[in-house]
C-alpha cells in the first residue's frame, strides 16, 4: 500500500510507530493512534512556525554579528571627516532592527502556542514531572555521545533537542529582549516607552556596565546553541533515519524505516 501523498512506502500498521514520542514530546489524544499508525508522513510544523523559525534565524544572525561589532567596534580606516562616518551607526541600526523583528516575531509565535497544534506549545514549556521524559533525554544524550547504536524516533522535538530549545530559545530569547530594551531604553532617556517598560533591569543587574556584559554573555550562549543546533539537525538527518532539515521547510516529517520509538 503507498500513501500517494507523500509517494512513500506506509509501514505496516501493526509495526511501532512515533505515538509514544508523541505523547513524551507534545501528548497525543487517543484519536490520534490510528491516524498514526497509518501514516508514514506526520505533518509537524505548521506554516507560522516554519516561517517563525526562519525569521528568528535570520534575526538571530544579524544581532550576533552585529552584536560582536558594538562589544569590539572595528576601527576606523576611512580618511575624511567623521561626520562623514557612519558606519558604527549602520551597525547599530541593523542591530536595533533585527532585535525588533524578533520581538515582534516571538511575540507572534508565542500566539501560536495558543492556536496552533500540539508541536506548536512544545517550545514552551518542558514536561519535568515525566520520569520517563527524563529517561528518554538521558538516552539521547548518550545516542549524541555516540555511546547508543540505535536511534529513537520523535514527531516533534527528541527530548534532548526540546530541552535545549526551551532554555537557549524560550528562555534565552526572553533573556536578550529584556536586557537588551533596557540597555536601549538608556540611549531613549527616562521617562520614554522603553524605559518606562524595561528600565527596572538595570535595577536588577545594578549598572548598565554588568547588564551589558550580560547581554554579551548570552549572545555567546545562542551563537553556541545555534551552532550545536545545525550540527545536530544535519547530523539526525543522517544517522536517525528520519526527516530533520527538509521538515522545518515542508512541515512533513518522514520516516526511513519501520524501526520507531
Amino acid at each position: 500500500m503507498t500513501d500517494t501523498r507523500a509517494n512513500i512506502h506506509v509501514p505496516n500498521p501493526d509495526a511501532p510507530t512515533p505515538l509514544e514520542a508523541a505523547r513524551l514530546t507534545g501528548g497525543a489524544r487517543p484519536e490520534d493512534i490510528e491516524s498514526l499508525r497509518m501514516q508514514a508522513a506526520v505533518y509537524v510544523y505548521e506554516v507560522p512556525v516554519r516561517v517563525w523559525h526562519w525569521v528568528n534565524a535570520l534575526a538571530i544572525t544579524v544581532l550576533i554579528v552585529t552584536g560582536y561589532l558594538i562589544g569590539s567596534p572595528p576601527p576606523t580606516v576611512e580618511i575624511s571627516e567623521a561626520t562623514n562616518q557612519f558606519v558604527f551607526g549602520y551597525i547599530r541600526f541593523a542591530h536595533f532592527a533585527a532585535a525588533m523583528v524578533m520581538t515582534v516575531a516571538f511575540i507572534a509565535r508565542i500566539y501560536w502556542a495558543f492556536v496552533g497544534n500540539r508541536h506548536a506549545r512544545q517550545l514552551f514549556y518542558i514536561p519535568f514531572w515525566r520520569l520517563r521524559w527524563w529517561k528518554e533525554l538521558i538516552f539521547e544524550a548518550r545516542w549524541y555521545a555516540f555511546l547508543e547504536k540505535e536511534p529513537k524516533k520523535y514527531i516533534g522535538h527528541n527530548p534532548l533537542a526540546h530541552f535545549a530549545m526551551f532554555f537557549f530559545i524560550t528562555l534565552g530569547m526572553t533573556f536578550m529582549i529584556f536586557t537588551g530594551f533596557a540597555l536601549y531604553a538608556e540611549g531613549a532617556g527616562q521617562g520614554s516607552i522603553y524605559d518606562q517598560l524595561f528600565g527596572w533591569v538595570i535595577g536588577l543587574a545594578g549598572n548598565t556596565q554588568r547588564l551589558h556584559t550580560l547581554h554579551h554573555l548570552g549572545m555567546w550562549a545562542i551563537a553556541l546553541f545555534a551552532v550545536i543546533h545545525i550540527y545536530a539537525a544535519i547530523r539526525e538527518d543522517i544517522m536517525s533515519r528520519q526527516s530533520m532539515i527538509t521538515t522545518i521547510i515542508s512541515g512533513w516529517r518522514t520516516f526511513k524505516d519501520d524501526r520507531v520509538e
